[in-house]
């Protein structure tokens, strides 16, 4: 009987043994599947490619942009009742971003749009056709900044003209906003694609004149300050 008790207990052991190899193998095998899959979803960054985890829609969009180039402009930003802004884009430092709103200008499209987001000290918002700051063009751009893997040196400084987005970093659209005095807190988050070179005063006089309703410088709709158009030239 002895015999026969320890023959069975080796039989057990061996078969508990077959089976935890068995699981094992299964658990190596799940493990290498879902390693597989994440380094599968990852995408590097290049010029004119949006980042797959950000926004999907953002690379459809961007597919149809124009091809990129490294053209500067200057936009004169025309408000009512202060005067005009011109600003220097820096076609090398974001092309797509440049190429973007270079576009929507010659289009018409932010005629008539307003500065919905003030606040003194920090900045001035703009280019919602919803004028809360929930609207935007039909198509989305990617985020031509450092943490969204483009090598975009320029900095928040006062002047800098920039792109708003949503918490995505791929969906800036048409909103873009014009630095009061420098937020450099931004630098790295947000594509900054030129510069004030006129008409800083007038950046001043809007930004000092606003009356926010709230604490994030919601604008009331009949204060907003209107754009009566941006008017782009080739830079010299």
């Amino acid at each position: 009987m002895a015999k026969q008790s320890n023959k069975q207990d080796k039989n057990n052991m061996a078969l508990v043994l077959a089976v935890l190899a068995a699981v094992l193998v299964i658990v190596c095998i799940a493990a290498f599947t879902l390693n597989n899959k994440k380094d599968n979803s990852r995408t590097d960054l290049t010029d004119g490619q949006a980042q797959t985890s950000g926004n999907e829609e953002a690379s459809s969009n961007n597919g149809g942009m124009p091809a990129v180039t490294s053209e500067d402009y200057f936009a004169d930003i025309d408000i009512k009742d202060y005067g005009t802004i011109t600003v220097r884009l820096d076609g090398k430092a974001a092309p797509i971003t440049v190429k973007n709103f270079v576009s929507l200008a010659k289009d018409g499209f932010y005629d008539g749009l307003t500065f919905h987001r003030i606040m003194e000290g920090f900045m001035m918002q703009g280019g919602d056709p919803e004028g809360t700051g929930m609207g935007g063009s039909k198509k989305t751009i990617v985020g031509e900044f450092p943490n969204n893997g483009y090598d975009n040196k320029l900095s928040h400084t006062r002047g800098a003209i920039s792109m708003a987005r949503s918490n995505s970093y791929n969906s800036a659209s048409s909103q873009f906003f014009i630095v009061h005095q420098d937020s450099l807190g931004l630098d790295g988050d947000y594509a900054v694609f030129g510069y004030v070179t006129e008409g800083i005063e007038v950046v001043d006089a809007v930004c000092s004149d606003a009356q926010p309703v709230d604490g994030n410088g919601s604008i009331a709709p009949e204060a907003q300050p209107v754009i009566n158009s941006i008017t782009i030239r080739d830079a010299d």
